[in-house]
């Protein structure tokens, strides 16, 4: 990589579009605009061109990572494409019956999730196998034929196959899969087998659909935006797109279509990828990511330096299987829309101005009240000082739809601004609380990154609600998630279930399935340009006492038995550690292999110092004082009345200065409140510290 080259990373998010380079000398530049719903792929150009703008030589560009909101989006809206599911002859009702869990197991009027394809468009295939993996009924070619003219006839935009037992034997959904791709030029494919060759019969299903149905979604935004960027790279070639996934790695984007699923939590997984990069500079590793932008709050706990990954992650009510960062979202955004419900309860969220028409405040013609807008009014927002450097605040629009939700409540607009945030805050603190304290963790034990254009703005409050021993502000804070997008590595995750007693004879056959998937995983990354001594591998294995419904995850070395051997005695210090008990005398089942490989990319690090720290010398009069760009009439959360608090510029705030609350510190992409007995410092590296003062 030539020190004049830039790394880009790119988040899409739902009301701001981010983007940060970095050359190979530290030099960083960053840029913020509106997103785009209608066309996301305009915001990401938008980035780009504000990144030239901003001193990015034009052809300099030598990789782009991206965070998206295609897959999330398409999931959330119901703008999969039609799908048509074949499925083995008497399950193609799977979809309905589901699993028989519920979200909410009281919940009695908890509304069923849409299914994801119509029953008219499911159809079943004479196949079978059995639970042992043997052929139970053929797969005949004039059944073949039958199936995929039947297909071919309700011109579905995907498809989706899906057979009892694929898990075992893949070779009836291959055969299909090889007609339908001869019969259906250009329609993708997706076989369970191929997406999840996992046990579990209505996950794999719902996986492979969703599979199916965010394939031409992702490969429409793909393609529109490899043409955007073609003129980037250093000899105005396309420089490599890579596509940030749910499990926090990233993938080509020649190949992220093909594996469309694993992007739902793209962005998200960004933040977490950045909060443990910025931790791991500073030798923390109990840490909390916190992540809220214009629509959501996002958390997730790291318990020791490596983000937690579930198998299975929700969306829309629908199981997705692939690997994903354990992350808690709740409707709580800077653009959350505040109102009273039938009961005459103030609700906050989930629902979501969004960019458009975003709040009141951004004269974007929203004309309902949102958090932001509750911020303005309390003048913990203050009017004058503009957002993402670019937007100015209309503070009278604040104003009046606060004063028409305190006309329901029977408030003035100040107390119901007041209270907008606060419950907004209790939101974040029971998000917070389950992800730590439901799981037997103490928060004062842990360290708090807040990031996102909204996070430090209720850091301080929630700095004081749950006691976490600091909280760090990173330099961009409201560009975060992009500056996540380049600390993550090329990944590629397999797994294979295999059902199976532990016992004389498996280990050997664990660790031949383990190193014949890492040679194959080591081959794919190094087709994608990772040196041998640049790949690192990672694997586990679910088990579970026989008889048991549930698994735990335990680690794996991939390369020999002797890692394998063990997993029995492992697998009963985990059980005893997580439930309080462990029966010597049982067998234990292995029921799933996971591998993951990591393929470390030459990514530079920002610069030690932000540009023009410390230029300023500490002023006589105390730390801060140059930073002192005015003063705002502040009602900080449960105060009786506003007050005058100092407003400090945090781009004029030398190493080393600490400003001690009440105080608001400004920037270009977020405000950051501090309450009284709280300090902030910057440090050298341009991260801010925000403590209960000692």
């Amino acid at each position: 990589m030539r020190d004049q080259d830039w790394i880009v990373g790119v988040d899409v998010g739902g009301t701001f579009t981010d983007a940060i380079a970095i050359r190979a000398d530290g030099t960083t530049r960053v840029a913020k605009v509106p997103s785009t719903p209608s066309d996301p792929g305009m915001a990401f150009e938008q980035a780009l061109a504000a990144l030239t703008g901003a001193g990015v030589t034009a052809g300099g560009v030598r990789m782009i990572f991206h965070g998206t909101t295609a897959a999330t989006n398409a999931l959330l809206t119901g703008g999969l494409a039609r799908v048509v599911l074949a499925t083995t002859e008497g399950f193609r009702d799977i979809l309905g019956y589901r699993d028989g869990t519920r979200p909410g197991v009281y919940q009695l009027d908890q509304p069923r999730p849409r299914e994801l394809v119509r029953r008219r468009d499911r159809i079943e295939v004479a196949e079978r196998l059995s639970g042992l993996g043997e052929t139970v009924t053929a797969l005949r070619e004039d059944e073949i034929d039958r199936v995929a003219a039947e297909i071919a006839a309700r011109e579905p935009e995907a498809v989706a196959v899906a057979f009892l037992f694929s898990y075992l034997d893949d070779k009836h959904e291959r055969a299909l899969g090889e007609a339908l791709a001869g019969r259906l030029p250009g329609i993708p494919v997706s076989l369970s087998s191929a997406v999840a060759r996992e046990f579990r019969e209505y996950p794999r299903t719902a996986t492979a659909v969703v599979n199916a149905g965010l394939r031409p979604v992702v490969g429409r935004y793909l393609l529109g935006l490899r043409a955007r960027v073609a003129q980037a790279g250093p000899a105005g070639d396309a420089p490599p797109l890579l596509i940030m996934q749910s499990n926090g790695g990233c993938v080509p984007a020649e190949r992220a279509e093909e594996q469309a699923h694993r992007l739902v939590l793209s962005g998200p997984a960004a933040g977490v990828a950045g909060a443990v990069a910025l931790g791991g500079q500073y030798g923390i590793r109990q840490l909390v990511s916190l992540d809220m932008g214009g629509t959501s709050l996002d958390v997730c706990l790291v318990p020791d330096g490596v983000p937690p990954l579930i198998a299975t992650q929700l969306a829309e009510g629908n199981p997705i299987l692939c690997p994903s960062a354990d992350i808690v979202t709740v409707g709580a955004g800077g653009g959350s829309i505040a109102q009273v419900d039938r009961t005459g309860r103030l609700r906050v969220g989930p629902e979501s101005a969004g960019a458009v028409p975003g709040p009141a405040a951004y004269a974007g013609g929203g004309d309902r009240p949102t958090l932001t807008d509750a911020h303005v009014v309390a003048g913990t927002l203050p009017a004058g000082l503009p957002l993402a450097g670019q937007l100015t605040l209309d503070a009278a629009a604040a104003v009046a739809v606060l004063g028409r939700l305190g006309d329901q409540l029977g408030l003035p607009a100040g107390d119901a601004a007041d209270g907008v945030i606060r419950l907004a805050v209790a939101q974040m603190a029971g998000a917070l609380r389950q992800v730590s304290v439901q799981r037997g963790i103490d928060p004062r034990e842990y360290t708090l990154i807040a990031f996102g254009g909204a996070g430090p703005l209720h850091a301080g409050l929630l700095l004081r609600e749950l006691g976490f021993r600091a909280v760090l502000i990173p330099r961009y804070p409201g560009l975060f998630a992009a500056t996540g997008l380049l600390a993550t590595d090329l990944r590629i995750d397999e797994s294979r279930t295999v059902l199976r007693v532990l016992g004389p004879g498996l280990a050997a056959d664990l660790a031949s399935w383990y190193a014949e998937t890492a040679q194959d995983l080591t081959a794919r990354l190094r087709a994608d340009g990772i040196p041998r001594t640049r790949v690192r591998l990672a694997a586990s294995a679910d088990c579970r006492f026989v008889g048991q419904g549930y698994e735990l995850s335990i680690p794996v070395i991939p390369r020999g038995r002797a890692g394998v051997a063990s997993l029995a005695a492992r697998f009963r210090d985990a059980h005893l550690r997580t439930y309080g008990h462990a029966d010597l005398a049982q067998d234990v089942e292995v029921v799933t292999l996971r591998l993951s490989a990591f393929g470390a990319l030459p990514v530079p690090a920002p610069a030690a110092a932000p540009d023009g720290a410390g230029r300023d010398a500490r002023p006589a009069g105390g730390p801060g004082a140059a930073a002192r760009i005015g003063e705002a009439q502040v009602r900080l959360p449960g105060s009786p009345g506003p007050q005058g608090l100092p407003v400090y510029d945090r781009a004029r705030l030398a190493p080393g200065e600490t400003v001690t609350g009440p105080a608001i510190v400004h920037q270009v992409d977020t405000t950051t409140v501090i309450l009284a007995g709280q300090q902030a410092r910057t440090d050298p590296h341009g991260t801010m510290w925000l403590e209960e003062a000692r």
